[in-house]
Parts: C-alpha cells; sequence; structure tokens
C-alpha cells in the first residue's frame, strides 16, 4: 500500500529525473558526485546559520529566510537524486532508521537529554 509521503518522494524523484533528462545531466551525476555536491549544499545552508545565536527563524529574517528556503530544496534535490541512483527507497530507509533510533535512544531513559547514544547506561535484561 503507498502511502501519501511516499507518493511525495516519488512524484519529487520524477520531478528531479525531468529536470536532468532535459539537460542531459545524468551523465554527470554518479553517487560520488552527488553526494560531493549534497554535502557542498548542506554547507551553504549551514551558511547561513553560522554567526547566529541560535538561527530561528526571527533572526534570519524574510529574505534569509528564502535563501535558507533554496538551500534546503538543493539539500533534497541532490538526496532523492542519490537515492534514485543507488535505487534506495528513502520512505522506506527512514522507517528502517526510526526503528534503530528507538532502540537506540528509549524515549523513557533519553527524553529532554541530547547525549549521543553511547554515552548512557544500557539496562539489559537477561
Amino acid at each position: 500500500m503507498t502511502n501519501a509521503a511516499d507518493s511525495d518522494l516519488t512524484r519529487l524523484r520524477d520531478l528531479v529525473r525531468t529536470f536532468v533528462d532535459e539537460r542531459d545531466w545524468d551523465q554527470f551525476h554518479t553517487p560520488k558526485n552527488l553526494a560531493s555536491a549534497l554535502t557542498v549544499e548542506a554547507a551553504e545552508l549551514l551558511e547561513h546559520f553560522q554567526w547566529l545565536q541560535h538561527g530561528r527563524a526571527e533572526e534570519l529574517g524574510p529574505d534569509k529566510l528564502v535563501e535558507v528556503r533554496h538551500e534546503m530544496a538543493d539539500v533534497l534535490v541532490y538526496l532523492v537524486r542519490l537515492a534514485d541512483k543507488l535505487d534506495v527507497d528513502l520512505f522506506a530507509a527512514v522507517q528502517e532508521k526510526m526503528v534503530l533510533n528507538r532502540a537506540k535512544y528509549p524515549a523513557e531513559q533519553v527524553r529532554g537529554d541530547a547525549r549521543k547514544y553511547h554515552e548512557y547506561k544500557r539496562e539489559y535484561k537477561k
């Protein structure tokens, strides 16, 4: 059964595929190149927050918020494209990762605490 999120990701993938095909850019879209481009775009996104105290929307202002939105779109486009090239179902990958994250970060143990999973003492039941 297909859900709305999966359908939206499929529509995004198809939109990006069409854009790339119209420009004959598939030849440049190796997984390595896409991962590199994704990293560059993520850095461009981070640049907008670099010297802000918290990076909240009101600190950015409306013009910067538009720029941030465009950088976020670039990051998503490259991620969707990379997933397409590697035949990764992003929706399924997120579902799988959330199962793993729930095991690493049990809500009753980590609520309100931002430490990394290996910093928590585990209580193992035998």
